[in-house]
């Protein structure tokens, strides 16, 4: 696959680096850098206001499969979006509030949504004033999302449908306004039949209550949502159609983003390499650790090109829905196009799961023996929030890597089943 940036995306590069020099002052010049893996508590004032820059600037939905301007957004191409990226991740801009709802819960919309849904929630996204979670996984239903047991009953009064059960693991719940849901609407209904993709807004009190879950970080990023009665605003895709809706969403996820995610990784990864580097200069090298930073970077960069050239096949190959989506329509690529569309978002899932947590490892194999001491985090009774320093903080937060968004082991059983054919497990 030939993937270069052409003229027209190094002017946009520039375009990019201004705008984003001339917006990133004062409080959102202070928020650079805040908001990474294990940090989704800093600076939130200030990043949401950050959105709302971006929404204003038009930096928001570049990806949307829509007509540019239909909401403000602007339209870029794959190279233009990986540009825009580039240029966000160089200057340390704040970690994205929004990208649930424009990466996760707008794609969706425009795929399987009416237009009034799409009028409805979709401006509010593009300019950056509306929060999204996601509420699939359940306490027994995490990796088996088929088991979900929270119901959606519709009202006799309004007709409008009633969410009660529990969610867990939701990120950023405790700051969304909405939150997408799957749920079961089907009376008796079992495993993927009877579900129902909803909209539920998070402002009712006494009908959703969300509590925080404290990690090995001392942060919360994650929340576990208690529905009691709640109303549902919209049903997506209709109702009972909950999880081919739900399974385009997840593609979704693991699309574009993933290459937005590795340019992160990269800074991360940058910053390890100079603290070895530091450490060798001061003759406290380790050739070891040298080779498997090494071996870390060629890794990244593999992962950078598979991402690129399975965004770039799925698009040749007469993907349906917008950029990124793994869905494919057949044709030209034919049943091997299909199986790459099906089994192509778990080989990334597995690539970067493992990478970054590795990488957590090689943060504090570089500080040595000062990466397990000092903190007046681990004192008993005092809060985490502060004492750790960066490489703690990242060796902590990925530890749960290749768990969430899909266990390592259901990614690999999604290829052998799905992509190379092999027996089922045994249920």
């Amino acid at each position: 696959m030939d993937f270069s940036f052409g003229a027209e995306d190094e002017e946009l590069r520039g375009r990019a680096r201004t705008w984003l020099a001339g917006h990133l002052v004062g409080p959102y010049g202070d928020a650079r850098g805040l908001g990474g893996p294990g940090g989704e508590h800093e600076g939130v004032a200030s990043r949401r206001g950050w959105e709302r820059e971006l929404g204003r600037g038009g930096w928001i939905g570049q990806g949307w499969d829509l007509p540019a301007g239909r909401y403000g957004q602007r339209r870029l191409p794959l190279t233009g979006q990986v540009v825009w990226a580039e240029e966000y991740a160089a200057l340390r801009a704040p970690g994205r509030v929004g990208h649930i709802g424009e990466n996760l819960l707008a794609p969706t919309l425009i795929a399987h949504g009416s237009r009034e849904q799409q009028d409805r929630f979709l401006p509010g996204i593009a300019r950056g004033e509306e929060l999204w979670c996601q509420g699939y996984s359940e306490p027994d239903a995490g990796s088996d999302l088929a088991g979900i047991r929270t119901t959606a009953v519709r009202d006799p009064v309004d007709g409008l449908p009633r969410v009660t059960g529990q969610k867990i693991w939701t990120s950023l719940a405790r700051d969304a306004d909405w939150c997408f849901v799957l749920a079961r609407t089907g009376p008796g209904s079992r495993r993927h039949r009877g579900l129902s993709f909803l909209l539920v807004p998070m402002d009712q009190p006494g009908r959703i209550e969300v509590r925080p879950i404290r990690q090995l970080t001392g942060t919360s990023e994650f929340s576990e949502v208690f529905f009691d009665g709640a109303v549902a605003a919209e049903t997506v895709g209709g109702e009972g159609n909950g999880w081919a809706v739900a399974m385009g969403l997840l593609a979704l996820e693991r699309g574009v983003s993933t290459l937005v995610q590795q340019i992160g990784f990269a800074a991360e990864l940058e910053r390890v390499l100079a603290a070895h580097l530091a450490r060798e200069a001061a003759g406290a090298g380790d050739p070891v650790l040298r080779d498997r930073l090494v071996r870390q970077w060629a890794e990244l960069r593999t992962m950078r090109w598979n991402a690129l050239r399975t965004l770039g096949s799925g698009r040749s190959a007469g993907s349906v829905g917008p950029v990124g989506s793994a869905g494919v329509a057949g044709g030209a690529g034919g049943a091997a196009a299909v199986g790459e569309a099906v089994g192509a978002p778990s080989v990334a899932k597995l690539l970067w799961g493992g990478w970054h947590r590795r990488l957590g490892e090689l943060a504090v194999q570089v500080r040595g023996a000062a990466a397990s001491a000092g903190p007046t985090a681990w004192a008993p009774g005092l809060p985490y929030e502060g004492g750790l320093d960066a490489e703690q903080r990242l060796f902590l937060f990925t530890r749960a890597d290749t768990i969430y968004g899909g266990s390592d082991e259901i990614q690999r059983n999604i290829i052998a089943e799905r992509v190379l054919g092999l027996p089922g497990e045994p249920r």
